[in-house]
């Protein structure tokens, strides 16, 4: 279970509920749309890359805002090679996940790349981050992660491939900040696992191995309760190399 104390489990039942809840209403929205009445879908909705999205939308928010609690990320702003990387991730089985697999197995590499370059081109507002829960030292350990890393445990800070102000690197580094903290603390329970992965060197699974339970909670709950700066826009690539080689960010 990581998370632990500060963090949030990993989804119990009643998380796996509302997930599927949001499972439910994402198909129940992709079938009204293709199948219950072809025709007049065909007549009266227009075909552009909004319209086609809309079964995305049902589960992270409109325009892919998301919100800053739940399970499902916000998509809107992401660098549109790290929004193609996970959709390629999803179809190739790096990462598992039935709905995301389902809606785009049958997708071409173009499509892919229409659909990440239209959620990148969005920038909705930004939510209010989640409010602490955690201790002033466990937030204190989280910063210093996030900021600074652990020499000792050979683990990179955050920043240094996340941009400084964690809201991502052009072409593919994602933004931290804005994340559910159930989101967060899935996918480093993914990594953790075994369950996700990325293109080789699969640098993300690397750091989260060598990071205890406590510490990826603390790092979870201090990322979570963070604002976003004033520009939320990915920072420009670096022109130095990663602290660590990543497979999806190639140089």
């Amino acid at each position: 279970m990581y998370g632990g104390q500060y963090g949030t489990p990993r989804l119990g039942p009643g998380r796996r509920h509302a997930s599927w809840s949001g499972l439910a209403a994402a198909i129940g929205l992709v079938f009204s749309l293709l199948l219950a009445n072809p025709d007049a879908t065909a007549q009266n909705l227009p075909d552009t890359i909004a319209q086609r999205t809309l079964a995305c939308t049902a589960c992270h928010g409109n325009e892919g805002r998301a919100a800053s609690d739940g399970f499902y990320p916000r998509i809107a702003g992401k660098p549109a090679g790290y929004l193609y990387n996970q959709l390629m991730n999803f179809r190739e089985g790096r990462r598992r996940y039935p709905l995301m697999i389902y809606m785009v197995d049958h997708l071409s590499d173009d499509y892919l790349h229409e659909i990440a370059t239209y959620f990148s081109s969005l920038n909705p507002p930004y939510p209010a981050p989640q409010a602490a829960s955690a201790p002033p030292s466990v937030l204190a350990r989280g910063e210093q992660l996030v900021r600074s890393g652990d020499t000792a445990q050979k683990v990179p800070a955050c920043v240094g491939c996340h941009g400084k102000e964690l809201t991502g690197m052009l072409p593919s580094i994602p933004g931290l900040l804005g994340l559910p903290r159930d989101y967060l603390n899935a996918q480093f329970g993914a990594w953790k696992n075994g369950a996700r992965h990325a293109t080789a060197p699969d640098c993300m699974a690397q750091i989260v191995r060598r990071l205890s339970n406590q510490d990826i909670s603390a790092a979870i709950a201090w990322l979570a309760a963070q604002p976003l700066p004033a520009d939320t826009a990915p920072a420009v690539a670096m022109t130095t190399k990663l602290p660590i080689p990543c497979g999806s960010f190639p140089q």
